[in-house]
This record gives structure tokens, sequence and C-alpha cells, in this order.
């Protein structure tokens, strides 16, 4: 199973497999997302795809297909794709999900985290700070968005950890499109959800959590107003719009 090493070591969920399968086309797809390597809007074709990983198009068609289904990339009338842009309503809403399910995934790490997993989150941790230092902003960002991906992870239902996969994504390309700046999980925001979680306090961690996912939402200033949409502009032109 993605994220599991054959010793039962929770492995990260960018690391690279043997051979070019549809999975690994999948996972490095998302890896360049989650580094901010491709853009929203990117025209995704299977020529492409199957030139780049020097692959069949009949091992590209499934690997196209899972992220047409997560809504990652979209399909267009001429059946090429393209990454998704998220909209301002969009990443509100899928924000307003990740609100309702990540304070209960840190709730199920809470009571369900052992040691080893907590030594991970550490590790984790400690990764993220070395790329802050180091200034490797692609390697950066990829862990702060890991992080979440890893209590998924550890609370144990991989339905959990499939939506998170999802939802995660979606949220580096709503960052692509709405922030005004850099913008990464803040220093001590994951150490601070970490630091609930070893100490076992679930209502704390769940703060924590809500706190965090806040901040992002106030970072991407969503409510700036920022390009109307054509149909936006023809309602300001016929008056329909003030």
């Amino acid at each position: 199973m993605m994220g599991e090493g054959d010793d039962g070591n929770r492995l990260s969920p960018f690391e690279p497999q043997r051979g070019h399968s549809s999975d690994e086309i999948v996972r490095r797809l998302i890896r360049a997302i989650f580094e901010h390597r491709l853009a929203p809007g990117t025209r995704i074709t299977e020529g492409k795809l199957s030139d780049t990983f020097k692959v069949s198009r009949t091992l590209v068609r499934p690997a196209i297909s899972q992220l047409c289904e997560m809504q990652i990339l979209v399909k267009e009338p001429n059946q090429s794709c393209t990454v998704a842009h998220p909209s301002q309503e969009d990443t509100r809403a899928l924000l307003d999900v990740r609100r309702i399910i990540e304070p209960q995934i840190v709730t199920r790490v809470v009571q369900f985290a052992r040691d080893e997993d907590l030594a991970i989150l550490e590790a984790h941790l400690f990764e993220e700070e070395l790329a802050r230092v180091s200034g490797h902003w692609p390697t950066r960002i990829r862990l702060s968005g890991e992080f979440h991906l890893k209590l998924a992870e550890i609370a144990g239902n991989p339905f959990l950890s499939r939506i998170m996969m999802q939802l995660q994504v979606l949220t580096c390309l709503a960052v692509l499109v709405h922030a005004k700046g850099e913008l990464s999980c803040l220093r001590n925001e994951h150490k601070n959800i970490l630091h609930m979680i070893r100490v076992r306090d679930a209502a704390g961690a769940a703060a924590e959590m809500l706190g965090h996912l806040q901040h992002i939402e106030n970072d991407l200033r969503l409510n700036d107003g920022g390009a109307q949409t054509p149909e936006q502009a023809f309602q300001w032109l016929s008056g329909e719009r003030s």
C-alpha cells in the first residue's frame, strides 16, 4: 500500500518506486504539485506524459483517469486535461471540509498514536526545519503538506488518508492561485499540534488544528476580491452587479 514500507514503517507518499507504473505517474504528478513545480491551468495530454515518462499511453490513461476522479485534473473538450485552478469559492469549500475532518483526525491520532508514530512526526518536523533553514522552498512546502497526510495515516483509516491526499493537493493548487506571496505552514503550528498529541490532549490538538487551518485561509486572502470572472464582468456591464 502506498506509504507503507516492507518493515511496516510509514514512508513518504512520494518515495520513488521502481519503474513507471500508472501509480508512479500519479505519484510524480502529485509531488510536482506539492512542490509547486506544476502550475494550475497547465495543459496535460496523454502524448506529453507518454513522452515524459517514456511509457505507453496504456499506462498513462489510468493515471489521468485517477487524477480526474480526484478533481486534480480537469477534462477539456479537446480530450486534453488541465491542472485544476481552484476558484475562491472552491478554496473556501475545501478548507471548510478540512475544518470538519482534520480536528477529528488529530483526535484519533491522540487516541491511537504509538511511540514510534510520535517519533516519525518528530523526525518529519526536523526535516521541515532543515528545509526552512536551508531555504529549499519546494522541499519545505512539500513537507508542510505531507505533515497533514502523515497525521491522516496514523489515524488508521485509509479512507481518511485518500480524502486528505485530495484535499491537500487541491490546497496546494489554491495556494498557487490565491496566495499573495510565499505561503507554507507557520513555523510553530505543526509543533504545537504535535505537542498536544504527545500530551494526549485531544481537545487541545483539535483546537490547534482549527487555528492552523484558519491561518491558512487568512493568508490566502480569499476576501480580497481579486480578478473577476468573465461572468461577473458581464453582469457588471449589464448593471446586474455593483
